[in-house]
């Protein structure tokens, strides 16, 4: 049978549709309350936030490098500073015409083919409201130029920055270095946005670079109104930078000048240090670079001239420079000798020549000086003296006063790199030459030479403490006072010997009697050097350069109670008395008559054909015009030019300066002093650089990648 149909009454459809609209109801009261929760959400508790990415897309921020921190001498004067300087950028989306711009710019400023196409490529590549830099340190009438004709190049923009400025110039290069753009490298490693900001730069060498986060400050900020695809709309108010803090060193800036000029055209290495604080007062390298052109982009010939010449101006040789000490050694092996129980009365014959085995090593005076004791021999010093008492004491003895004077030691120092040289000892020529110590090792050790290397910052050191009798080690921050250093554990007795024949060196007929100073009541002790690089058996004089003799000289001043010591190194200078001596004489003059040092500087200057940066002009332009192309130096990753690391290095010596005979046993790269020295270039020597140990000192430094 069919199924009856099911009778829907009204009451029915009504129920039906009221639950219906119940469930319907409830669903946007459930919605809308959601709803209502989520903007309460985003615009109360995530609105701050939603606030500020709102703001960033319509608000541009380019930052405003900050001025970097001064550095200062002890007594407040400039070292480093920021002066203003004119710079034109573009901003892409102002210009109308890029091409018709570039074009003007390039007849406005004298603009290359290379530099026009450089700014083509910054463009293609930058933001459209972010500036580029075109040019900097432009001439007053350049920028002046440019602002008046600002209205016709629509997204050109003249402004004024400040840039890094050395008053000094190449007179403190090697102690302050210089500022660079930033590398790729340093960029992919900190992705600081700082880092690549027109006119933002970064310390590359010296103390600039060690210190270069307490110079370097906090950028402001150039805000704009953008639009969402980054047009300009207007500018806004801008955020000031904050200078980075200033940086007072130990340095005495009128004594640097003067150290570095009296170098005159020697290359060669002075310092001096305040011997009861081991406070560095001047620390001069010559010759050197004018850091303030690096600071603005050295030009290709002048990095060509500065790789090219043989005085290696990019070599820091106060703290790279390796040399033998030569006799400057002397007053150290007195107080090893002393120490060791050796009389001052005890003399040794000198006949002119030593025997060891089949080896005859010479004195300076060939004819000899006779029966000669301690005091006698620091004074002429003798070579006879010292070769047959350091064989009486032996290495260990010796070594271990070399080392109680800091020589073969790393100075914690602010300076990107130091080589600290070689105290050679029988466990190190073991490791490093796979032989036993012998007994010519020993006499060679004894008057400076044989493997024995030193830098000039460490014969410094050592006659400061020579001087004063405390363990002085060398300070270049000046953050605070400094306090006198402890005395050294040395029998005062024999310092004060060493300390007389030290003054008899120059007031008593010695090896330096030409250099006594003419100050009443000051009085300069000191001892002469010379270091032999080849063994050559021929006048100094008749020599090319390259293979003469070093000279050399350490001292201090006055000689009773000493206040200042220091050393001088004179590449190829001949005998110590002849070159070192003299520049030391003239230095310490300074300090107590500025007046008579400079009469004498100025008489020099005359001779010399000007002053540092005179004689520079001079240099370029001869170079330049010798040179009808220069070879493009080489480029590192930021754009800066850039050389190979190195450091002035001198290779040991097996004989003496006086040597005719030694023994054919030995190595061939053993039996001469090389003055091997490699290019080097400021900035380029990491400033986390290993210290090579004393086996590979006289290795070539690695070559930057």
């Amino acid at each position: 049978m069919p199924r009856a149909k099911r009778l829907v009454t009204e009451a029915q459809q009504q129920i039906t549709f009221t639950r219906r609209a119940f469930v319907l109801r409830g669903a946007q009261i459930f919605i809308g309350a959601g709803l209502l929760s989520r903007m309460g959400w985003l615009s109360v508790v995530e609105g701050e936030e939603y606030r500020k990415e709102a703001e960033s897309n319509s608000i541009s921020l380019s930052l405003i490098p900050p001025r970097r921190g001064w550095i200062i001498d002890r007594n407040g004067k400039p070292l480093a500073l920021n002066r203003t300087a004119f710079r034109i950028d573009v901003i892409p989306d102002r210009m109308t015409d890029k091409n018709r711009t570039i074009s003007e710019l390039s007849q406005i400023l004298n603009l290359t083919p290379e530099d026009q196409a450089k700014i083509k490529d910054l463009l293609v590549d930058a933001a459209g409201f972010q500036p580029v830099q075109i040019s900097e340190n432009l001439s007053w009438e350049a920028y002046a130029a440019l602002s008046t004709r600002a209205p016709e190049l629509p997204g050109v923009t003249p402004s004024q920055s400040f840039v890094r400025y050395y008053p000094q110039a190449a007179g403190a290069a090697h102690l302050l270095g210089y500022v660079g753009t930033a590398s790729a490298k340093l960029y992919e490693q900190t992705k600081d946005p700082l880092l690549i900001t027109p006119g933002f730069k970064v310390g590359k060498d010296g103390i600039e670079r060690v210190i270069d986060a307490r110079l370097r400050g906090t950028p402001g900020a150039r805000r704009s109104e953008v639009t969402a695809r980054g047009q300009l709309v207007r500018e806004l108010a801008n955020k000031p930078d904050i200078p980075g803090q200033n940086q007072r060193l130990t340095i005495d800036a009128d004594l640097q000048k003067y150290v570095s000029e009296r170098m005159g055209p020697a290359s060669g290495a002075c310092t001096i240090l305040d011997c009861m604080t081991g406070d560095i007062l001047a620390l001069s390298s010559m010759p050197a670079y004018d850091p303030n052109n690096f600071t603005a982009g050295i030009s290709h010939a002048e990095w060509q001239m500065l790789s090219d010449d043989d005085h290696i101006p990019l070599s820091n040789k106060v703290l790279q420079g390796l040399y033998p000490s030569g006799s400057t050694i002397k007053p150290m092996m007195a107080l090893a000798l002393l120490q060791a129980g050796v009389t001052p009365d005890e003399q040794v014959v000198c006949t002119g020549s030593y025997r060891v085995g089949n080896s005859i090593f010479h004195c300076d005076k060939r004819t000899g000086h006779g029966a000669i004791s301690l005091h006698r021999a620091l004074v002429q010093s003798c070579d006879i003296y010292f070769y047959h008492m350091g064989r009486q004491i032996g290495i260990e003895r010796i070594a271990a006063m070399m080392r109680q004077m800091t020589l073969g030691q790393k100075y914690e120092l602010p300076e990107p790199s130091q080589r600290y040289g070689t105290v050679p000892d029988p466990e190190w020529l073991m490791h490093r030459y796979k032989r036993p110590w012998n007994i010519y090792d020993t006499v060679n050790v004894s008057i400076g030479q044989g493997y024995l290397l030193v830098n000039p910052l460490q014969l410094a050191v050592m006659a400061g403490r020579l001087a004063s009798g405390r363990a002085i080690f060398p300070q270049l921050l000046l953050d605070h006072s400094h306090e006198a250093a402890a005395p050294l554990a040395i029998d005062p007795a024999h310092l004060d010997f060493v300390r007389h024949a030290m003054w008899g060196v120059v007031n008593e007929g010695g090896t330096a009697a030409a250099s006594r100073m003419n100050i009443n009541g000051v009085e300069l002790a000191g001892k002469t050097g010379t270091a032999q690089v080849r063994r050559i058996l021929k006048p100094n004089e008749i020599l090319p350069w390259k293979f003469r003799d070093h000279s050399l000289f350490i001292a201090f001043a006055p000689a009773v109670q000493p206040r200042y010591a220091g050393a001088c190194i004179v590449e190829h200078g001949g005998q110590g008395a002849h070159a070192a001596a003299p520049i030391m004489k003239d230095v310490m003059t300074f300090l107590f008559d500025p007046a008579t040092a400079n009469a004498t500087l100025t008489g020099f200057q005359k001779v010399w054909g000007g002053d540092i940066a005179q004689r520079m002009a001079i240099q370029k332009s001869q170079w330049e015009a010798a040179h009808n192309e220069s070879t493009p130096a080489p480029e590192n990753d930021a754009g800066n030019f850039a050389g190979n690391e190195a450091a002035n290095e001198v290779s040991p010596t097996q004989n003496s300066s006086k040597n005719e005979t030694q023994n054919a046993s030995q190595p061939a790269d053993q039996n001469a002093s090389l003055s091997g020295k490699l290019r080097a270039s400021p900035g380029d020597i990491p400033s986390d650089d290993v210290p090579l140990p004393p086996d590979t000192v006289n290795s070539a430094a690695p070559s930057p990648p």
